[in-house]
């Protein structure tokens, strides 16, 4: 179990005028379970990238101290594992099990003991395939537990989880809870959106000022009672807050977009479905069934196998319209939103769908300016997009989707990353789409915005497997 002590640190990236995070003062002791808190933006996942000591001295501009066990984190490193935001982002090798034996090859573990040690990471987290699995073939869920399996084996002192739950079904996440919980012989620092369900796992919650600063610290009962208000109101998702429905009141409308007998080989069993002007679909399922696969379908960007995708009244199916046309109808949002930024600035990123379309350029800087504002996004406008926070880089992902004014969105987990008062505002701001007549797909694991605004429901079977093998080492 690791200590951890900040003493006024801070962090601002490279370019950046704000500080993504400053004045943290903290102590965690040995074998304590904290759940770190704070609005999008507040700094929670730099503070976690601090403590893994992955934020390079040439990246930015740090001020004050940490120590882990009395060392600078960037010595430290081997008594640290971490989770990141994005899984993919610590994915290194193309099989499943060498993925989770890598770090533990890295830190000298004797060979006889790596082998079940991966195996049994992987059965914590119900990873569902065997060792031989390419990592290239994962969900964004599938890829979570492969990734949280890769920390759990080495049996760090200190564990940092970022969202470790967000991409999981609601089993997997329950198994992941649950796995968490058993632990012992680790401090453990989590980021979670969604606190109630973790609220069992933490003994000790820490709340960051987005200005600066711990605003609250202490056991969940007294933070939440002594600061649940004011937390709500900024946006923290403090249980026992209720959201009203946002459901529409149009009449059925003839389908926008329709999906008939549609598959890809390996990824998406035969799917028919359509979409409709006025209504929002949520796409539901477990991990693995193919949600995502179904969005980029829909979304004109990969070719089925089989079956076919009509829409607009075009006898083409849109992965064969000219990219202008596809861009002017249809707006996409990637499960992972880094994967769809080409630009270097958030304004430049905005300006880029507008500026295909061949709008002029006052049409194209009013579009930027109005994104902008309704996403929250105005004082990062000069920022790069690859610096922004998990729910700032959605949000961005998602006013680029909506810049062209396409009629059909197809967003892949929308709500990812949001505290609540983004949630709320980006839940508003679709229904408000969906209500003045455009057709809005949404893949989402987030039962809370199905509840909300979801006109209607199509869920995706189990997961398909085609290796029936156990985990265990494979043949070289």
């Amino acid at each position: 179990m690791s200590e951890v002590v900040l003493r006024g640190f801070g962090w601002r990236h490279a370019g950046r005028r704000a500080w993504a995070v400053r004045d943290v003062d903290l102590h965690i002791a040995h074998g304590e379970r904290v759940l770190l808190l704070g609005p999008s933006g507040a700094g929670k996942s730099t503070l976690l990238a601090a403590l893994s000591g992955l934020l390079p001295e040439d990246s930015g501009e740090a001020e004050g101290t940490i120590e882990i066990d009395g060392l600078d984190p960037r010595k430290a490193r081997d008594q640290v594992g971490i989770v990141f935001q994005d899984p993919q982002t610590q994915l290194v090798m193309a099989r499943s099990g060498d993925d989770v034996a890598f770090g533990l090859e890295n830190r000298g573990v004797p060979p006889a003991q790596i082998w079940p040690r991966v195996s049994d990471a992987l059965d914590r987290v119900g990873f569902p395939y065997p060792i031989t699995r390419s990592t290239a073939a994962l969900s964004g869920g599938e890829a979570q537990r492969l990734a949280l399996a890769g920390v759990l084996a080495l049996r760090p002192g200190l564990l940092l989880l970022d969202e470790p739950t967000a991409n999981l079904d609601p089993a997997g996440a329950t198994l992941v809870r649950e796995s968490l919980g058993s632990l012992t012989g680790t401090t453990m620092i989590l980021v979670e959106h969604r606190v109630a369900e973790v609220l069992p796992l933490v003994d000790r919650v820490v709340v960051l000022e987005p200005g600066g600063g711990v605003r609250a610290d202490g056991t969940p009962e007294m933070v939440f009672a002594a600061y649940g208000d004011r937390l709500a109101d900024e946006g923290v998702w403090v249980p026992g807050f209720t959201i009203p429905p946002l459901k529409s009141a149009s009449a059925a409308t003839p389908e926008l977009v329709r999906a008939e007998k549609v598959s890809v080989d390996q990824r998406l069993a035969p799917v028919c479905l359509g979409a409709g002007p006025g209504e929002l679909l949520a796409v539901t399922g477990p991990n693995g069934a193919g949600k995502s696969t179904l969005a980029l379908l829909l979304g004109g960007l990969l070719a089925p196998s089989g079956g076919r995708v009509r829409g607009f009244g075009d006898q083409r199916p849109p992965h064969k319209w000219r990219a202008a046309t596809l861009t002017g109808r249809i707006g996409s949002v990637f499960q992972n939103p880094e994967h769809q930024f080409v630009t270097a600035r958030v304004s430049d990123e905005l300006a880029v769908g507008p500026r295909r379309l061949g709008k002029a350029p006052a049409a194209v800087a009013a579009t930027v300016s109005d994104l902008l504002e309704r996403l929250r996004l105005t004082k990062l406008a000069a920022a790069n997009p690859y610096t922004l926070s998990g729910g700032e880089a959605r949000r961005l992902s998602v006013a680029t989707a909506l810049a062209t004014a396409p009629r059909l969105l197809v967003l892949d987990e929308p709500t990812f990353g949001q505290d609540r008062r983004t949630w709320i505002e980006l839940v508003t701001l679709l229904a408000t789409l969906r209500d003045d007549g455009h057709a809005i797909v949404a893949v989402t694991h987030d039962d809370d915005f199905v509840q909300t605004v979801a006109d209607r429901t199509f869920a995706l079977g189990p997961a398909r497997r085609h290796d029936p093998l156990p985990h265990r080492r494979p043949r070289s």
